[in-house]
């Protein structure tokens, strides 16, 4: 089945592209999700409409992301954890950083974007991409010690 993908899906392709995939994957995921839609001829031309107006989007997205990283630019926060004499009792991950963030910074961040491979499990210093838009990373350098 072909369809035409509304929001870049990883993987299988970006925004306006047209795809082939499974009906299932189609029919179940990606138009319930609202990330595609079938390949029709009304579909397409109402996809040009869209991609004129998500150009305009994203590049509002990338200013804001921009700023963000003006803002955040040497962002050094600090997370106290429980921990034994070098593991952490649990881990630290995603949110706790967008929550610390918060705190820190007052700015309301996506901790979908926050690209931490895994939850951190130990002590120590760590710098953690976050990417608010494609084109923009910002390097957060996060220290995890213990509360005691």
């Amino acid at each position: 089945m072909n369809v035409i993908l509304l929001e870049p899906v990883q993987n299988l392709g970006d925004a306006g592209e047209m795809v082939r995939v499974r009906p299932g994957y189609a029919r179940n995921w990606l138009v319930p999700q609202g990330l595609a839609l079938p390949a029709t001829k009304a579909n397409q031309r109402e996809l040009q409409a869209r991609l004129m107006q998500r150009a305009r989007q994203l590049s509002e997205r990338k200013g804001d992301a921009e700023r963000l990283a003006e803002l955040l630019g040497d962002a050094a926060i600090t997370i106290r954890v429980k921990a034994g004499e070098d593991r952490i009792y649990g881990s630290v991950g995603n949110r706790d950083i967008a929550d610390a963030l918060q705190a820190a910074f007052d700015v309301e961040v996506d901790r979908r974007k926050i690209d931490l491979r895994e939850p951190i499990k130990l002590l120590g210093e760590y710098v953690v991409p976050y990417r608010p838009h494609p084109d923009v990373t910002i390097d957060i350098k996060l220290e995890v010690i213990s509360e005691g």
